[in-house]
């Protein structure tokens, strides 16, 4: 369990830990807002990280670990990301550490980079939700440039989230050192239309993909 000090008290919340055999770096991976840490999507991204020796912390927020579907304050979420870097440090021990999260637990990771509360060797969105899909006035960007640590964005071409996609080019085109991997034809979840696969196959195979990357920047 993880300690996080809210403004109410200190609660505690549910981590799963896959260890690598001989690990070289350590990811702290958060769920979306309407899954928990046991997701097929991020057990197979779990795995597959583990199986390329990234040791990988899976952890809930606050409100999943009270039983409620829908997410807490923003101030919350920011809280727990400051406890799992506490705690992936802890892991590490002297080695590098990443957070990375399904499209809330990521956007949620950059929230606290921004503000200084996390320091992550860098930052991998699974999915960012750049707006509420079908408005895009709403985009949720403007925090994105205040962060120094490089930023991998895994994006689907046809996540309603992202739409216009050169909305979303251009704002990660103003973070410091950010880049982004496109999934050809992939939604929101990295599903592609006709081409049916369970989530965890999705989710290791995604994760397998980032490797190269949290191995350039460890």
């Amino acid at each position: 369990m993880i300690s996080v000090d809210l403004p109410a008290g200190t609660v505690e919340v549910g981590e799963i830990v896959d260890a690598a055999s001989d690990p070289w770096a350590v990811v702290a991976l958060a769920h979306g807002a309407g899954a928990g840490m046991d997701h097929p999507f991020l057990a197979g991204a779990a795995g597959a990280l583990a199986d390329a020796g990234v040791t990988t912390l899976r952890f809930v927020f606050p409100y999943v670990q009270a039983g409620r579907r829908m997410p807490g304050p923003a101030a919350h979420a920011v809280a727990t990301w400051r406890a799992v870097a506490s705690r992936a440090a802890e892991l590490a021990d002297a080695l590098p550490w990443f957070a990375a999260g399904k499209s809330y637990g990521g956007r949620m990771a950059s929230v606290a980079a921004s503000e200084g509360v996390i320091d992550p060797a860098g930052l991998v969105y699974l999915g960012y939700p750049f707006h509420p899909p079908g408005q895009p006035e709403k985009a949720r960007a403007a925090h994105l440039p205040q962060i120094a640590q490089p930023q991998l964005f895994l994006a689907g071409t046809v996540d309603p989230f992202l739409q216009p996609t050169d909305d979303f080019v251009a704002a990660v085109a103003t973070c410091q050192r950010a880049e982004i991997a496109w999934t050809e034809g992939g939604g929101h979840s990295f599903e592609v239309k006709g081409r049916k696969r369970p989530a965890e196959e999705v989710g290791a195979e995604l994760a397998a993909s980032v490797v190269p990357w949290l191995r350039a920047h460890a």
